[in-house]
């Protein structure tokens, strides 16, 4: 039996999985026990999670497989130093920051004291573990893999093939050009400085005209041979020292942008300055230009190895606008993106490396999975997320047993309900009523999107639903809009789309003849970045989902994530907080009704 322990650490969306011969036991995102958005560093509570929930000790870990090999491209890196001459602080960092990342083994030995580990450390390329990390995990025997995001490792895009022999990379994009950092700089210019922040301009973009493509295609160059650069007059990152933080709290990028990129755009928006319709549209130039050059790689990749299977995974396969467009707009046929697509997924793909190494997939492995108990080649088909903690009755009846008080002053009513049909019963019954309904189930979700176990549910049809959602809970901007989770078999009937997106990563066009009927989660565009339900995977969010559609005709609910400013709530006591503290109107927490009178 091999135990494999996978991890993102020291940067943005630290993370850990548990992998036993070839299947996924368990994941998580150390955010969510830390409660710091996209938290960085060492994932220790993460890894203390899937330790427990394996019944094994980090001692029985044979293998730890991180995302990240400071070696990588090592003689790259010494030439760019030598040819380009960048500021000597910038080298420093660097240096620093990789330093940090060799640290590994002192660091399970200060959160596991007298652990005994004895196992294997593994460092897995940036980009060979974003690719496995998709492909991996697929139901694709066969696929071209493709990474893109911001920087790892000295490159910020990798692609090549995946087969029974596992992943294999023949193409890259080398620092210092990359598609993620021209999006990023792009966000940072239009005002939204924190990490993570770019599916705003996403939300942002169908407001605005492509009007500033002449300027954009300035900025990212498209190659003969499917790659871009960057013109580097507009950034700073190749050269100068660029304020990073991924140490023990929220990641912090400093500006990437040169004033260059001003001169040609005019003045970036300060954080909180009122949108005008310029940034509308320099947000969809941005991302039409993100999407040009998106598709002009996908083309080459499919001329160069003539199949039509694709794996996805990187910070840029969170851009779910193109991802919905790439059965359209490519030749490739089918796709498959993971649920934690960025850094976070590295650490399932660094462990399904090594797994892969160890000759797993050519060997196969025995039958037993953590997920749906289809395997190809010897590993495990990722088709839900649901891998991360879960709390039994028991548990939460003691939450709500010491909080009696505080839910009775709040003029709350607490029910047990047993039966799964009467709780979604109850949940959809209101839900059509136009409230506002949490909804904690099960295992929590690996990745960055609530899919049912951890979200807040509301009704798609109530055109006011988006500011009643702002204005109790959310309180974001009022250009984001609400995505749908729908019934998979109906989504042909709803979406021009009939694909299949479990993990929320494409936007698909509602058909026009329905987007009256739910415009709480149809986009200004007419799209909705929709999550098909199945009812094999999530049997009571499907039926959750099956109750409104008897009451409504409707078979999809608005779908949020179970927070407020916050990662996604795991624990019991932080779905309670969350609903003491907002406006939420009902709380399905487990088996638990808890409904809060007027």
């Amino acid at each position: 039996m091999a135990i494999i322990l996978g991890l993102n650490a020291y940067h943005g969306d630290a993370s850990a999985c548990l992998v036993r011969d070839g299947a996924i036991v368990a994941a998580a995102e150390e955010e969510r026990f830390r409660r710091v958005k996209h938290w960085a560093g060492f994932p220790s509570e993460a890894i203390r999670y899937c330790l427990e929930e394996g019944g094994v000790t980090l001692a029985d870990v044979a293998h730890v497989a991180v995302s990240s090999d400071p070696k990588a491209s090592f003689f790259r890196k010494i030439g760019y130093a030598l040819k380009t001459r960048p500021d000597l602080s910038l080298i420093v960092d660097r240096i620093r920051n990789q330093t940090k990342r060799r640290s590994i083994e002192a660091d399970l030995a200060s959160a596991f004291p007298g652990a005994n580990f004895k196992g294997e450390i593994h460092r897995i390329e940036h980009h060979v573990a974003h690719v496995a990390s998709a492909f991996l995990v697929s139901p694709f025997e066969r696929a071209v893999v493709l990474s893109l995001d911001g920087f790892g490792d000295f490159s910020s895009a990798a692609w090549g093939m995946g087969d029974r022999n596992g992943v294999s990379i023949d193409g890259r994009v080398y620092f210092p050009h990359s598609l993620g950092i021209f999006y990023q700089a792009i966000t940072q210019y239009l005002g939204f400085p924190h990490y993570g922040d770019e599916y705003k301009v996403m939300g942002l973009a169908p407001y605005g005209r492509p009007q500033f493509m002449s300027a954009m295609r300035r900025i990212l160059r498209l190659e003969d041979n499917g790659a871009f650069t960057l013109d580097l007059g507009y950034f700073r990152h190749h050269k100068e020292k660029i304020a990073y933080e991924w140490t023990g709290g929220a990641p912090l990028v400093g500006a990437l942008y040169s004033p260059a990129l001003e001169d040609l755009l005019g003045p970036a928006r300060a954080k909180g300055e009122p949108l005008e319709e310029r940034h509308l549209d320099i947000a969809r130039s941005a991302q039409a230009m993100y999407e040009e050059a998106f598709f002009h790689l996908l083309s080459e990749l499919h001329e160069r190895y003539r199949h039509s299977d694709l794996t996805l995974a990187g910070g840029c396969a969170m851009n779910s606008v193109a991802n919905g467009k790439i059965k359209r707009y490519s030749p490739f046929g089918r796709v498959y993106i993971q649920s934690a697509a960025g850094d976070a997924g590295g650490a399932i793909g660094a462990a399904m490396q090594v797994w892969s190494r160890l000759g797993g997939l050519v060997q196969g492995a025995s039958t037993a999975t953590a997920l749906s108990g289809d395997r190809i080649s010897g590993r495990s088909v990722m088709d839900h997320a649901y891998l991360g903690p879960r709390y039994d009755d028991k548990s939460i009846a003691a939450l709500l047993a010491a909080r009696r008080a505080e839910l009775e002053g709040q003029n709350c009513v607490v029910e047990h309900i047993e039966d799964e049909a009467a709780l979604c019963a109850r949940a959809a019954e209101a839900i059509a009523q136009g409230e506002v309904v949490g909804w904690f189930q099960g295992r929590m979700e690996w990745g960055p999107r609530a899919l049912g176990n951890r979200s807040i549910i509301c009704d798609p049809r109530r055109a006011d639903m988006k500011d009643i959602l702002n204005l109790k809970i959310k309180r974001r901007e009022s250009f984001r809009p609400f995505a749908p989770s729908i019934q998979r078999e109906s989504v042909a009937q709803w979406f021009e789309e009939d694909g299949d997106a479990p993990f929320m990563m494409q936007v698909f066009q509602v058909r026009e003849e329905k987007r009256s009927m739910i415009p709480a989660v149809t986009h200004v565009d007419g799209s909705g970045r929709l999550q098909t339900v199945h009812r094999e995977t999530n049997p009571r969010y499907w039926g959750l989902i099956e109750a409104f559609r008897q009451r409504t005709g409707v078979p999809m609910v608005l779908n949020t994530s179970f927070n407020e400013n916050e990662p996604l709530v795991c624990r019991p006591e932080e779905a309670l907080d969350c609903f003491s503290r907002t406006k939420m109107d009902v709380l399905a927490l487990g088996n638990s009704f808890i409904r809060r009178n007027s």
